[in-house]
């Protein structure tokens, strides 16, 4: 089963390199893998999906607490979480092709976001599922490159997995107005 984890960590060099290798030594294949940027300046939000077992994932939730710039881990597989991910599909589309090809995109609620003479890229985020329907329609077009970001996740409502959530509208809207102003600001 795949299980997909949330951890936040600090924004330093070599903190990917000491979390991959973490896998590598423990003999658990990453699925997918995405890095960014939070709302919180210094620290990053990694997404890693792994296929093993409940016994595997404690393992990985716990491994993963070993590391000194892992500030939290969460295993978000049973939680209700929005989860997409994103390609770019560069597919051929000679003149006589081009109306199916647009009308497929169109289909999936993609976008295309470059058209060259005999190719269009076609922008698509969505669920694993729903990429990989449109790829398997392109395929017979002819798929020339493509590129996947990776799954990101993020719990639904207002719950918040962050080590340092920031205060809610409603507490903000209590204070003075320059307090509510510094809160945002830090």
């Amino acid at each position: 089963m795949q299980h997909t984890f949330v951890a936040y960590v600090e924004d330093k060099p070599g903190v990917l390199n000491r979390v991959a290798s973490l896998f590598r030594r423990r003999a658990f294949n990453i699925e997918s893998l995405t890095v960014g940027h939070t709302e919180q300046p210094g620290v990053s939000r990694m997404t890693i999906v792994v296929d093993t077992d409940e016994n595997g994932a404690r393992r990985v939730e716990a491994n993963l607490y070993k590391l000194v710039n892992v500030l939290r881990v969460d295993d978000v597989t049973s939680t209700p979480a929005v989860v997409r991910d994103l390609a770019l599909i560069k597919v051929a589309a000679a003149a006589v092709t081009r109306a199916q090809v647009v009308q497929l995109v169109d289909v999936f609620r993609a976008r295309i976001v470059d058209v060259a003479n005999d190719s269009l890229i076609v922008e698509i985020t969505g669920t694993e599922d729903k990429i990989e329907g449109l790829i398997e329609v392109l395929r017979p077009f002819g798929i020339i490159e493509m590129v996947r970001t990776g799954l990101v996740s993020m719990v639904r409502g207002s719950l918040s997995l962050s080590p340092n959530p920031p205060r809610v509208a409603a507490q903000v809207s209590a204070e003075a107005p320059h307090e509510a102003a510094m809160a945002y600001s830090v």
